[in-house]
Order: C-alpha cells, then structure tokens, then sequence
C-alpha cells in the first residue's frame, strides 16, 4: 500500500454496520440443518479473512442473514461477491451439500446504528423463530420498505409460490 494511503488511513474512525440478506437460487431450501453450522463458520472465515467484522450471522435452509462491521476501505459489492462465490464453491465440493447449489444474484444490504446493535443480532439469531409467523418473501420484502428501498417486482428474488 502507498504511504500516502496509510497515513490517510490511519486517521480514519467509522463505525459502518451492514445486515446483508442473500437466497439459495430458486429459493430451494438447500442448506440442510445438520450442515448449517458448518456454513456458517466458513463464512465467518471468508469475512474475517477480508479483515471485516462478523457480528450475527444465520443460515436458513432458503436464505442467509450475515451482519458484519465493515471498515471504510471495504468495498460492499466485494465482500458480498467473496462470500457468494467462495461459499457456493464450498457446498459443491463438499459431498454433504447438493453439487448444483448456487446462491441467487443480487443481494439486500441494510444499515444500522450502533444502538441497533442488539436488536439486530437478536432479530438474525432468532431467525427460525420469525418464520414460523412469516415467509422470507414478506421478512424481505417488509426490510426494503422499512429502509424506504425503492425497487422493481420483476428484479427481487426469484421466488416460489
């Protein structure tokens, strides 16, 4: 890294909290409850080699929530494309998981203050709990109006009725 770059850096404070939601291709569920963990600490591992910070992450049998604390220089896109891509490679090489797993393009990412914090990772960890009341189509769906996301029917998540 150029030494301009460094100094600059080494001034820089941020406090950046971002909750990214993603689904399985299709919104199959593929990831089988006895492997959940297994994903999980993989992924935390993709992220804490990308020198962010994970705080609450959970993997549905159809969609993930992962909530992370990112550093400035940390290009969103990136680390979303670094998690998609190198956890899918995962799944398929691993004989536990199905060989055609593919997480869906696009992704939600939604931020919050430090004072959310809690509420936040409470909300993710209990995932199973929530969708017991309702579907990952309506948690999503009520996310992107709660953050007043404007967005396009035929762009959101391929979903199964």
């Amino acid at each position: 890294m150029r030494p301009e770059i460094l100094k600059i850096m080494a001034n820089t404070f941020s406090q950046i909290y971002i909750q990214i939601v993603f689904a399985v291709k299709g919104r199959l569920n593929l990831v089988p409850q006895n492997h959940k963990e297994e994903l999980q600490k993989y992924i935390t591992g993709i992220i804490t080699k990308r020198k962010q910070k994970l705080l609450a992450i959970n993997c549905m049998p159809d969609h993930t929530h992962v909530f992370v604390g990112i550093k400035p220089s940390c290009y969103l896109p990136d680390l979303v494309r670094d998690i998609k891509s190198v956890s899918s490679g995962f799944i398929k090489n691993e004989k536990k998981f199905l060989t055609n797993f593919s997480w869906q393009e696009g992704y939600g990412a939604f931020s919050y203050s430090h004072s959310q914090l809690t509420n936040v990772i409470q909300y993710i960890n209990n995932q199973e709990k929530h969708h017991k009341k309702r579907t990952f189509r309506e948690e999503y769906l009520e996310l992107l109006k709660k953050f007043e996301v404007d967005y396009d029917e035929r762009y959101l998540f391929d979903w199964i009725d």
